[in-house]
């Protein structure tokens, strides 16, 4: 059994599989109180004033403590972001990356510049930005939730906040990740399709150098002892035919 979730958990997409570590690895340590919650919030004055720009990261991976809420959030985290990471993302890691980062800087955007939502953790928002951001790139995938109701893709971001709702949780931390994913997904799939348009969100170089490495230079020639192969097993080889011996035409 721990072969199976050793090979489980190794086979999980790199971003997936760091981001939940991080955030069960955060949620263990607040538990144990080796950390408190107050470490960790986001805290604008904290950040600017006293440089406590680790609060910028580790909001994100505190879903609180070790509960139902917990369980739902951290369950969908892994199963929206593995999906974006393994379906629309595949092998686009710096891609998927910069996606992250944009989301979580326009999250925090939002906490600080909207003086009437009091928002300490955005682990859920940003969630709920990858529910909306895979729904609406999957519209065609038909949806069970709980057991209660079967609807199409894109109305699951809102059936969970109708969830959040009778759970009796805020709706402006669902409202703000719906709101983070659509603007992600009208830069990025909208409007470059319209007339005029153009692709304004561009994976800075250095990422894709720092996931993907740098680009193979098409005019590159190996060296003979660095091509592939080097003999054509299977295949008839030119020789030249030996020269007639004395007496034979």
């Amino acid at each position: 059994m721990a072969h199976t979730f050793q090979q489980e958990y190794m086979e999980m997409p790199p971003i997936t599989r760091a981001y939940t570590t991080a955030c069960v690895l955060t949620t263990i340590a607040v538990q144990l109180d080796i950390i408190s919650p107050l470490q960790i919030y986001f805290n604008p004055q904290a950040i600017f004033y006293k440089y406590q720009v680790w609060r910028l990261v580790t909001n994100f991976m505190y879903f609180g403590p070790i509960g139902f809420n917990f369980l739902f959030n951290i369950i969908f985290a892994y199963r929206y972001c593995r999906m974006l990471e393994e379906g629309s993302f595949r092998n686009k890691t710096a891609d998927f990356f910069f996606m992250i980062l944009f989301g979580c800087t326009l999250l925090s955007l939002m906490t600080i510049l909207s003086f009437f939502v009091n928002v300490v953790f955005l682990g859920s928002a940003f969630t709920i930005m990858l529910v909306y951001l895979w729904s609406r790139r999957n519209p065609y995938v038909r949806m069970n939730f709980f057991g209660l109701m079967t609807f199409h893709a894109p109305y699951l971001p809102w059936v969970l906040l109708g969830f959040s709702v009778l759970l009796g949780n805020s709706v402006m931390v669902d409202l703000m990740g719906i709101a983070a994913g659509h603007v992600y997904y009208f830069l990025e799939d909208v409007f470059p399709q319209q007339p005029g348009g153009f692709r304004i969100l561009k994976t800075p170089r250095f990422l894709t150098y720092l996931f993907e490495g740098p680009p193979e230079d098409p005019n590159y020639n190996p060296l003979p002892e660095d091509r592939p192969g080097g003999f054509n097993w299977g295949e008839p080889q030119n020789r030249q035919a030996p020269p007639p011996q004395d007496g034979q035409n």
